[in-house]
């Protein structure tokens, strides 16, 4: 049986989620972002505690199939942004979507801008521009080096992405004091 997991977005994500099922005695096979496969089916008495368990701790156990769909893509994109390898870096985001989610990229589209209220496009900047200001608190690359590891076309792309999302230069955003950063599942 496979649960699929809103909000479960990084490693750490699957650590307590994984915590809550060895809890309930059940047995995971498999876990990936936003997707877990399970021994056995649960009874709904099993389901209703395992979902407000994970409720509590900000996840969301889906059983609509368009929001498992539009979850798979949010963790593709997720993926590609906070944790990209080599291989994913030569692939486009839409043959990498459609190829992972194992459905037409119109199709994806779609119903990703039907359930989410924005496009699958502009889920991945925000998602970029997030990554980006995660880099620009270490401090560590510079905006060149940022841009390059993101795949901006070149510093400018990245920095009029960066102040139409923020409202901020990456420069000033650098400057603040106070960064706001969001938290991946909430964008």
């Amino acid at each position: 049986m496979k649960l699929y997991i809103k909000n479960m977005v990084c490693d750490r994500c699957k650590m307590a989620v994984s915590q809550i099922l060895t809890q309930l005695n059940i047995e995971v096979q498999q876990m990936e972002l936003g997707e877990v496969t399970i021994k056995l089916d649960l009874d709904e008495n099993i389901q209703s505690t395992l979902a407000k368990q994970l409720e509590n701790i900000g996840f969301e156990l889906l059983d609509d199939k368009r929001k498992k769909i539009v979850e798979k893509i949010k963790n593709v994109v997720i993926e590609m942004v906070h944790q990209s390898d080599a291989d994913v870096d030569k692939i486009t985001p839409s043959f990498l979507i459609s190829e992972r989610v194992g459905r037409d990229y119109k199709y994806l589209s779609t119903l990703f801008s039907e359930v989410e209220g924005k496009t699958i496009e502009q889920y991945l900047i925000f998602q970029k521009i997030e990554k980006v200001k995660e880099l620009l608190i270490y401090d560590e690359l510079t905006l060149s080096q940022i841009a390059d590891q993101l795949h901006y076309s070149s510093v400018q792309h990245l920095s009029n992405q960066f102040k139409k999302v923020t409202g901020l230069t990456p420069s000033r955003f650098k400057e603040l004091q106070n960064h706001k950063r969001k938290a991946i599942d909430a964008i």
